[in-house]
């Protein structure tokens, strides 16, 4: 048994074992859907290395006092609220009937009003673009907390792969000196030294480097 399938059962058996709501409870001693644990298993594990402040079949009130369940809850504390939920290909685009369709964008609405940061994600990403998703798990944890960086790290380089992690695409040096509140060169020289530490790699230009991102491993 791998490091992935302990980490999981030991967090799977932990959430069964503290609830005390009997629908939830029910729901996960059932098991977790396929999707759902494939993009732990390819997604979100590869990216943050844990399962902390991650709920998975997470009770929600709607307006209408019914109760509905967001497939991973991520709640990191001070009353912010972010989700998943894996949308499997045939039963959310191809066959998705009208019903069926209007009750998932009712479903996000009232989420939203009810200030949840929600991220619906596709199950063929899981499959096709890990490394896509894999960006866009870290962009998503980042609005809510500060991501480990290597210790080695300056507090101004660490910043940068955090502003990185949370932009996910290439960005120009002035764009990070704008947010350190540097110079442009000093900005470039952070970015040098982040390629040094093969924490970044240079996304365009090669006489004069124009944009940086971060590196796919």
């Amino acid at each position: 048994m791998g490091r992935f399938e302990l980490k999981y059962e030991e967090w799977l058996l932990q959430q069964i074992n503290q609830e005390v709501n009997h629908r939830r409870r029910e729901l996960l001693e059932k098991g977790l859907g396929h999707g759902t644990v494939e993009f732990l298993r390819h997604i979100w594990f590869p990216a943050v290395g844990n399962f902390d402040h991650l709920y998975p079949e997470w009770e929600v009130r709607d307006f209408n006092s019914g109760y509905r369940y967001v497939d991973l809850a991520y709640m990191p504390g001070g009353g912010v609220k972010g989700g998943f939920e894996i949308q499997g290909y045939g039963s959310h685009a191809r066959d998705l009937e009208v019903k069926r369709f209007k009750d998932l964008c009712w479903r996000h609405s009232l989420l939203a009003l009810n200030e949840w940061i929600f991220l619906p994600v596709a199950y063929p990403s899981i499959k096709e673009e890990p490394w896509r998703c894999q960006q866009l798990v870290l962009a998503f944890v980042g609005k809510f907390v500060s991501m480990h960086v290597p210790a080695y790290l300056s507090a101004f380089e660490a910043e940068a792969v955090r502003f990185a992690r949370r932009l996910l695409r290439p960005f120009a040096p002035s764009e990070l000196a704008g947010h350190l509140r540097v110079t442009d060169r000093h900005a470039r020289r952070i970015l040098y030294a982040l390629v040094d530490y093969d924490q970044l790699v240079v996304a365009s230009g090669k006489q004069r480097h124009r944009t940086f991102s971060l590196r796919q491993d």
